[in-house]
C-alpha cells in the first residue's frame, strides 16, 4: 500500500486551498491532499461537494469560469504551479479528463486521439507507437477509429477521452467522474483499464468520483469531501470498512443495507444534534 503522507513520493501536494467564484462564492474551504507517485487517489463525495473544482484548481482551468485560488498553494514535483497555464501543465505531464467526456464530435475517433499529441515534439514514430498502445488498451476504439466520435456510445466516448489524455504522455491524469452516465458493466471496464494503466504504464491518477463503492475498490487512497472540505481520508481498504463511510456513502450499516433516503435522513439528524 502506498503511503500518501510520504513527501518524497508525492507528485502533487494541495495545501489548504480556498477557491472563490465571482469574487463572492466560497466553494473550497481549506482543502489539502497529496497524490503519491504511481498511485490511484480517489476524491469522493456527492454532487456539489467540490471535487470538480479541486481538479480544475490543480489544472488551472478555474479562470474560464471566473474562479480563483485565493489561499493556499498547489505544488507538482515540489514546484508551485498556480501561475502556470493549462498548456504548461500538459507539457509537464499533468492532464485532465473533463467530466462529460467532451469529444470533438465532428472528428473521427482517431483524429480525436491525435489531438492529444498536439504539444509533443518527439516525432511521428513515437506518437504512432503511443496510438498503438492506446488501441491495445481500448480495442473497441481500434474498431471505431474511422467513425465520427459524435456517433459513438457514451462508454466509447469516455475511452476516447482517456485515450486522448494518454497521447500527451502524461505522468498524472486528473480523471473527473469517469462513471457518469455509464452502465455498471462499462464502469467496471473503464476502472479496470485505469488500474492496468497504473500498474503497467506507471500513470498516476487523481480521480473524482461519486460512485464511492467502485472507486474505493480500485484506488489506493481516498479523500472524502463535503461542502468544500475534506471530512475524512485514509487508505482505500480502511475507508471501505469505516462504519460512517459504509452508512453514509455505501448505503450499508451493521444492520445491513439502508435506503439512500434513510441514510440521508440519519445524517441530517446527526448534524442537527451535534
Amino acid at each position: 500500500m502506498l503511503d500518501a503522507g510520504r513527501t518524497d513520493e508525492n507528485l502533487l501536494e494541495v495545501n489548504n486551498i480556498e477557491v472563490i467564484y465571482n469574487h463572492v462564492i466560497l466553494v473550497l474551504k481549506g482543502v489539502s491532499l497529496k497524490v503519491p507517485k504511481g498511485g490511484i487517489t480517489a476524491l469522493l463525495g456527492g454532487n456539489g461537494a467540490g471535487k470538480t473544482t479541486t481538479l480544475k484548481a490543480i489544472s488551472n482551468l478555474l479562470h474560464s469560469e471566473r474562479g480563483e485560488v485565493t489561499k493556499g498553494n498547489i505544488k507538482y514535483l515540489s514546484e508551485s504551479i498556480q501561475d502556470q497555464t493549462p498548456t504548461d501543465l500538459v507539457e509537464k505531464g499533468v492532464v485532465q479528463v473533463m467530466e462529460g467526456r467532451h469529444c470533438f464530435e465532428h472528428l473521427t475517433v482517431e483524429d480525436n486521439l491525435m489531438t492529444g499529441a498536439y504539444t509533443r515534439k518527439d516525432g511521428k514514430a513515437a506518437i504512432n507507437a503511443d496510438l498503438e498502445m492506446v488501441y491495445e488498451y481500448f480495442p473497441r476504439l481500434r474498431e471505431r477509429r474511422k467513425s465520427q466520435a459524435g456517433y459513438t456510445s457514451g462508454g466509447e466516448q469516455q475511452m476516447v477521452a482517456i485515450g486522448r489524455a494518454l497521447m500527451s504522455r502524461p505522468t498524472m491524469i486528473l480523471l473527473d467522474e469517469p462513471s457518469m452516465g455509464l452502465a455498471p458493466q462499462l464502469v467496471e471496464e473503464i476502472f479496470g483499464i485505469v488500474k492496468s494503466l497504473n500498474e503497467n504504464e506507471g500513470n498516476t491518477f487523481l480521480l473524482a468520483e461519486q460512485n464511492t463503492n467502485v472507486a474505493l475498490r480500485f484506488a489506493h487512497y481516498g479523500y472524502i469531501l463535503e461542502s468544500g472540505r475534506v471530512v475524512m481520508d485514509g487508505p482505500a481498504d480502511e475507508l471501505r470498512e469505516n462504519p460512517d463511510v459504509k452508512e453514509f456513502y455505501l448505503g450499508m450499516s451493521d444492520e445491513g443495507r439502508k435506503s439512500f433516503r434513510d441514510v440521508r435522513s440519519y445524517r441530517r439528524r446527526k448534524r442537527w444534534l451535534s
